[in-house]
């Protein structure tokens, strides 16, 4: 096959344990992934990969295909591993379980930005931020990239410090990374074998391996944006959002 998306879920969560089935709206977080991810062209397969039960029967009850890994997993990177490893594919896309709002136009991006080109092995996505709080909240990943669209930092901090002039006044210089990967399967191994550095140890952002590594990471901008559910405020959040769309729509 050419892609397949995995679905790493985990249900211990150290601020929200077992958040990826947590209701949303009649359905489990993780079911609003699961059909936001089918809905991708690209993909020729889609699963969820987990070590707990729970989160197993939740999947196989809506459906879903699911497989079970190993527990000593650090990352779900890791788990990604297990699950490719005996199958026959250029593209692995990483899809995160806690983003039921992910768009499908955002999962073809990373997919043919691989397949399209075979010199990058590697690639996320990122929103241009509009509001001053995201750019102050160190739980908003920003990142900054080079004139080819490479990603040259990822960090918790307001990146890059724009220093005030009138022409800076009214310009949007923040971009804020979504967790979002995809990665060719011999990249796939050489980054979970790449030694975790200092930069990874002090921002506690993966995807600074493969920079601090010297491997590029393209980053494609996308129009939509996520909520990630890191805690249940996040939650209460996201069903506002989709209150006041479904509101929108009649």
């Amino acid at each position: 096959m050419d892609a397949i998306g995995i679905i790493p879920a985990r249900y211990g969560s150290t601020r929200f344990p077992g958040k990826v089935i947590a209701e949303l709206c009649g359905k489990p977080i993780i079911q609003w992934v699961w059909e936001k991810a089918s809905e991708a062209k690209y993909l020729d397969e889609l699963v969820v990969a987990t070590d707990d039960d729970r989160i197993e029967s939740v999947v196989r009850s809506f459906g879903g295909k699911v497989v079970f890994t190993a527990k000593e997993h650090l990352t779900g990177t890791d788990r990604l591993t297990e699950v490719v490893n005996p199958i026959d594919t250029k593209i692995i896309v990483n899809i995160q379980a806690d983003e039921p709002l992910i768009h499908p136009t955002m999962i073809d991006d990373v997919t043919t930005a691989l397949l399209e080109n075979p010199t990058i092995n590697m690639a996320t996505v990122a929103k241009k931020i509009e509001g001053h709080e995201q750019i102050m909240d160190h739980n908003v990943v920003k990142v900054v990239m080079d004139t080819n669209g490479f990603a040259l930092y990822f960090s918790r901090s307001p990146i890059p410090y724009v220093r005030y002039t009138k022409e800076n006044e009214k310009k949007s210089f923040f971009y804020k990374h979504i967790g979002l990967y995809s990665y060719t399967k011999d990249f796939l191994f050489t980054f979970t074998n790449l030694p975790v550095l200092n930069l990874e140890k002090s921002e506690c952002l993966e995807q600074l391996r493969a920079l601090e590594n010297g491997y590029r990471i393209k980053v494609i901008e996308t129009k939509y944006d996520t909520i990630g559910v890191d805690t249940p405020r996040d939650l209460e959040r996201i069903k506002d959002k989709l209150k006041f769309y479904n509101e929108l729509q009649g």
